[in-house]
């Protein structure tokens, strides 16, 4: 029978970072890592052979659900918690991940195997306003990537929820307010959908990954593939994964950090991160994030503090797996990653985009630390982005007047 299904973490894993054609990106990123006994919090992908077969056939292929539940038993019994138990409920994330880098084109489904029974659950751990904080997100994130309801909707009713309570930021409200808000987002689904949210963890699981693949075939989607020359028929993997949470409080964070300056090709560590938040809060602009250095902190003039000053060992570590990440992968990387109480865990690396300055000085820089060879280094530079370079640029000396700030 074909396989579907590979499982990765606890040291181990089914693939490699050389199955990318068949795991996706992230998908082997994720089993290299686990290889190298990094944190990565344990899951499994669902490969792209079964995302096609679902296009090809309309349907799933034979053998898929009885692996992905083999998949999830096993899940369990290593993190030594059920999904959809009320006590003490094991969450899990649902991600694309074609083989080729598609930032933002697909979609993501959070703390999924939430429901009013296993809320409670998550609360006994976590505390109140974290778990209903949790549930919300979950609802507005299924709502729209898997039952297509528009993003906006929501995000109006929590400002109209801030008003009525005199409130200004989405921090300010509590476990009662997620509580409310939580209801009156499923009476929205049920309204026009004319169905009631589904609460049965393993409907929510494969609403979500159906949703992950027909993703594949979405209009930014396709548009993505058309402007980067990427093949229809790559598909997508699903990547399922037992959720870490960088929203429990003050010694959780989320972040994404590059090994090297995207921008001028510096090598040093670039990069943000949010206390207490999850990673949507990152790149959803609803907050503003936290530099990981001191040094970035001075160039943008931030009062608020660097991880790098605000937790030592944190920043120890967290350079410490950068390091290590791009020695093994030999090229500057992108990494996301969350701290839950204290615990640094890896949650994607990818080679990192970069401008044609910072690929240039990335190669040459990278060439005589004796990380790649020096043709090697050459053919790291896309020929058609060196017109960047060959055109005039504003000096970088030049006197300016300051207007104003922003991100």
């Amino acid at each position: 029978m074909t396989k579907w299904v590979f499982a990765f973490g606890g040291g181990a894993a089914d693939g490699d970072a050389q199955m990318k054609a068949l795991l996706g990106g992230k998908g082997a990123n994720l089993a290299e890592m686990s290889r190298l006994g990094l944190p990565v919090p344990p899951g499994f992908t669902i490969t792209t052979e079964a995302c096609n077969h679902v296009f090809a056939h309309g349907r799933h292929p034979d053998g898929l659900r009885a692996q992905v539940a083999a998949a999830l038993e096993a899940l369990q019994a290593r993190i030594g918690r059920r999904f959809g138990d009320p006590a003490d409920p094991l969450l899990i994330s649902v991600r694309s991940g074609a083989r080729a880098s598609m930032p933002g084109m697909m979609d993501t489904v959070l703390n999924l195997g939430l429901n009013d029974d296993t809320v409670a659950g998550l609360a006994a751990g976590g505390g109140e306003r974290f778990a209903w904080d949790s549930y919300r997100r979950f609802v507005q994130m299924y709502a729209n990537v898997v039952l297509g309801l528009a993003h906006e909707g929501f995000e109006e009713a929590i400002e109209i929820h801030k008003e009525e309570r005199g409130l200004i930021l989405d921090t300010d409200l509590g476990a009662d307010d997620w509580r409310a808000l939580v209801a009156r987002f499923k009476q929205r689904v049920e309204a026009e959908t004319g169905k009631p949210f589904p609460s049965r963890p393993e409907d929510q699981l494969w609403g979500a990954i159906d949703a992950v693949f027909n993703s594949w075939s979405n209009a930014r989607a396709r548009e993505y593939r058309r402007l980067h020359d990427i093949p229809e028929d790559w598909g997508t993997a699903v990547n399922v994964q037992a959720m870490v949470f960088g929203n429990m409080g003050d010694d959780c964070c989320t972040g994404v950090a590059f090994t090297r300056d995207p921008s001028t090709g510096a090598n040093a560590v670039f990069g943000e991160y949010l206390v207490n938040a999850q990673g949507e809060d990152v790149v959803a602009g609803i907050r503003t994030p936290h530099p990981i250095t001191i040094a970035a902190k001075a160039a943008t003039h931030t009062a608020v503090s660097a991880m790098e000053e605000a937790d030592p060992p944190l920043f120890a570590a967290l350079s410490r797996t950068l390091g290590r990440l791009e020695r093994h992968y030999r090229d500057m990387q992108d990494v996301e990653f969350t701290v839950e109480r204290g615990r640094l865990y890896i949650l994607q690396t990818r080679t990192g985009k970069r401008s044609a300055a910072a690929a240039v000085r990335i190669a040459v820089d990278m060439a005589d630390e004796g990380l790649i060879g020096r043709d090697e280094a050459v053919r790291r530079v896309a020929p058609e982005s060196l017109d960047q370079l060959l055109h005039p640029t504003l000096d970088p000396k030049a006197p300016r007047r300051l207007l104003t700030r922003g991100l």
